[in-house]
């Protein structure tokens, strides 16, 4: 089937070619004014000004009527398999409790962790199975998913089946993670090695099997997992078949950045406490930098130091943390809004961060991310709107239309 998209009014991120962005080409979003667009089997056919505009002999014609068209939003880091929300926690950070007290509470990761392990495989499914549709709905056109709520071996292993399955039956590019090393639980509070063998020897050799993971991540920080720990966990996973990607320096300089640098991982995500020693070593890595900025409003934390890290040269994305404890939102609209609001982003470079960089964050930049021929045609309708910068500008308006998901409409 064959559609042809007509009076486009800005269709934004065309490129003939892949790149990560880093520096000042993070800034540069090429545009095409005026526009229209092929899609032919589900894939980007063809494009350019309407003053070219081919035959439309055999395809199926949709008058955008001055919309932008954007390729769809690749979010590179969500924790979208999860079996209950946490808002009462929610009540008691705005009643002053820390971290630390909800933990003692039995709050906290622990917290969904109970909840995962009660709940059965095909109701997860189902409730992410919502959840990513409405994501997509809002524009995510790939989306990495992580374990990591499981901390059994019978629990990390269902998690990963469920994200199995809904990469088996998602209409878009589904990337799973194995997140085993997210926190200790309660048995192996006392005993952090009894859980890093169990890591190591239990689940990676079933996860290697039955291909239920792309990555491995380790939640690198003080009070979990150290740089050294890290480091031996994902060349594990590595031996098993998996790459690294790091959560890194959320809430101290953890060593999280140079751990990733040094195990040459896909990406190090969060990055809200850096120092020059780890925007140094990442600016010289091919290491993607991921930036969650939903993670650090919602918890009331200083904001990633986007201009730094750019300026320095890192590659940089934009992914959404989509979890229930501390980013209860995928709405990678606002995210992007958020890193230009707060973050001093420019609207181009944070579309760019959002789309092409985060897709090369999930390795899937022969797929998505650009309006490029031979992509897929997920891509995003816009209201009437008059610029490219109105979209975060007016962060608190629905400014989606419609969105295109393997050339059909949602």
């Amino acid at each position: 089937m064959e559609l042809l998209v007509k009076n486009i009014r800005q269709l934004v991120n065309t490129r003939e070619t892949n790149a990560v962005l880093r520096g000042n080409m993070l800034a540069s979003l090429p545009v095409v004014e005026n526009a229209w667009l092929r899609v032919k089997d589900g894939l980007i056919h063809s494009y350019g000004s309407m003053d070219t505009l081919p035959s439309t002999e055999n395809a199926a014609v949709y008058d955008a009527a001055q919309a932008m068209v954007l390729p769809c939003w690749c979010d590179s880091h969500t924790h979208l398999v999860f079996a209950a929300s946490r808002e009462e926690e929610f009540v008691d950070k705005i009643k002053g409790l820390s971290y630390a007290d909800i933990a003692a509470r039995g709050g906290g990761i622990l917290n969904s962790a109970r909840k995962l392990q009660a709940t059965a495989e095909d109701s997860l499914y189902e409730m992410a199975m919502l959840r990513l549709q409405e994501l997509m709905r809002l524009g995510t056109g790939a989306i990495e998913i992580k374990s990591g709520y499981g901390l059994t071996v019978d629990s990390e292993l269902k998690m990963l089946r469920v994200i199995k399955r809904i990469r088996e039956t998602a209409p878009i590019p589904v990337k799973a993670t194995f997140l085993g090393a997210h926190t200790y639980p309660p048995d192996y509070k006392e005993n952090h090695q009894g859980y890093i063998d169990l890591i190591i020897h239990e689940m990676l050799p079933v996860i290697a099997a039955e291909g239920l993971a792309d990555y491995i991540d380790v939640f690198c920080e003080t009070g979990f997992f150290s740089a050294e720990e890290t480091i031996t966990i994902c060349r594990a996973g590595m031996a098993a078949g998996l790459k690294p990607k790091i959560h890194a320096n959320q809430l101290n300089l953890s060593g999280g950045v140079q751990a990733a640098v040094a195990l040459g991982a896909v990406s190090a995500d969060h990055l809200e406490t850096m120092d020059d020693a780890a925007i140094s070593a990442l600016a010289g890595a091919d290491t993607i930098g991921t930036l969650l900025p939903g993670a650090a409003f919602f918890l009331r934390m200083p904001f990633q130091p986007a201009r730094k890290l750019i300026d320095a040269g890192c590659a940089v994305a934009l992914a959404s943390d989509f979890n229930p404890g501390s980013c209860p939102s995928g709405n990678m609209n606002l995210v992007v809004a958020m890193s230009c609001i707060q973050m001093k982003m420019l609207p181009e470079e944070a579309i760019n961060a959002a789309t092409i960089n985060g897709a090369y964050a999930m390795e899937l930049e022969n797929e998505a991310g650009s309006i490029t021929v031979g992509k897929k045609a997920n891509l995003i309708f816009t209201k009437p709107v008059p610029s490219l910068a109105y979209l975060p500008y007016a962060f608190g308006s629905q400014l989606t239309d419609r969105v295109m998901i393997n050339g059909n409409f949602l």
